[in-house]
C-alpha cells in the first residue's frame, strides 16, 4: 500500500515537471492513482470477483429458467449473451464505488489536504483521478467480455461491438464515480462512503432490466426500472451485444436498427455524467484544507 510520504514526493516531483498546466496536473494524478492501484490491488480484485461470481452463478443456476423469458423478449439468443451486458454494467458500478473509497483514504491519511495546498488545478485533480479509474474499469469490462465468450455468450457485432460495450460501461461508470466521490467529500468517512454507495448498488441492479426482460418483472419494478440508470446502460450495451434495438424504456426510430437502442441510453448517461460530475467538481473546487482535517 502506498504511503502518504511517497505520494507527496511523487506529486511534488511530477508537478514541477508539469509546469502546472491543466493537462500536466491531470497526468500527474492519472499516474498517481494508477500507481496506488498497482501497490494495493486487493480492492480492484474484489470489485471484479463479485461480478464474475454473478456471471457464473446466474448462467449456471438460472440460465434454463430465465432463458424462456429472455427468448420471449429477444428470440434466438441464450441467457449468457443476454446476461453479459448486465455484468459489464455491474463491473462499472462496483469499480466506481472504489473511487470514493480511495478519496476517503486520502482524506483520512492526510494526503488529500496536501494535494489541496499544491498549485494544481482542482478540476485537473478530479479529471486525472477519474481517468485512471476509467482506464481500470475498461480493462475489467474487457475481462468480463472474454469470460462471457468462454461461457457461451456471443457478441454479434464482433470486435467493434465489444469496444462499444466497453465505451457504454465507461460512460455509465462516470456518474457513479462522481457520486461516490461526492459521498467521500461530504462524509469524509470511509465507512459512510462504503455503506452509502453499496446500499444503492443492488437495488439499482435488481430493479432494472439487467437480469430479466422488463416485461417479465412486476409492475412496480417496471416503474422504477424506467427511471433507473442501470436500465439505460444495460439496454444500450445489450443492443450492441445482439445487434438489434432492445431498448425497453425509450422507443425511437430515428437512426435505424441497433442505434435506436444505443443512442437514447447514451444520451441519458451523458446527462447523468454532466449532472453528477458537475456536482463533484464543484464540491472539490470548494474544498479547503480546513474542510478535511
Amino acid at each position: 500500500m502506498s504511503t502518504p510520504g511517497a505520494d507527496e514526493g511523487a506529486i511534488k516531483t511530477e508537478d514541477s515537471r508539469s509546469g502546472n498546466s491543466f493537462f500536466g496536473d491531470a497526468w500527474v494524478n492519472f499516474k498517481r492513482w494508477n500507481l496506488k492501484a498497482v501497490r494495493n490491488p486487493f480492492v480492484l480484485v474484489v470489485s471484479l470477483v463479485q461480478p464474475i461470481i454473478f456471471l457464473v452463478l446466474f448462467t449456471e443456476v438460472f440460465g434454463n429458467v430465465a432463458g424462456g423469458a429472455v427468448n420471449q423478449g429477444i428470440p434466438g439468443i441464450n441467457y449468457e449473451t443476454y446476461l453479459v451486458p448486465a455484468i459489464t454494467i455491474q463491473v462499472a458500478l462496483a469499480a466506481a464505488i472504489t473511487s470514493g473509497i480511495g478519496l476517503v483514504n486520502d482524506i483520512e491519511n492526510g494526503m488529500f489536504e496536501k494535494v489541496l495546498v499544491t498549485p494544481m488545478n482542482r478540476t485537473a485533480i478530479f479529471v486525472g483521478k477519474t481517468a485512471a479509474e476509467l482506464f481500470r474499469i475498461a480493462i475489467q469490462i474487457a475481462i468480463i467480455l472474454v469470460l462471457g465468450l468462454f461461457l457461451g455468450a456471443e457478441i454479434v457485432t464482433g470486435f467493434v461491438g465489444a469496444i462499444g460495450i466497453i465505451a457504454v460501461g465507461i460512460l455509465f461508470s462516470l456518474w457513479f464515480v462522481a457520486f461516490s466521490n461526492t459521498l467521500a467529500i461530504l462524509t469524509r468517512d470511509q465507512e459512510s462512503t462504503i455503506i452509502g454507495a453499496n446500499l444503492l448498488q443492488f437495488p439499482l441492479l435488481f430493479l432494472s432490466s439487467a437480469f430479466l426482460p422488463l416485461a417479465a418483472l412486476p409492475g412496480w419494478i417496471q416503474t422504477f426500472a424506467r427511471i433507473n440508470p442501470v436500465t439505460y446502460g444495460v439496454d444500450a450495451a445489450r443492443s450492441l451485444m445482439v445487434d438489434q434495438d432492445v431498448m425497453t424504456v425509450i422507443e425511437v426510430s430515428w437512426f435505424g436498427g441497433t442505434l435506436d437502442g444505443v443512442v437514447p441510453g447514451v444520451i441519458v448517461l451523458i446527462g447523468l455524467d454532466l449532472l453528477f460530475g458537475g456536482i463533484a467538481v464543484y464540491l472539490l473546487s470548494r474544498a479547503s484544507s480546513s474542510d478535511v482535517k
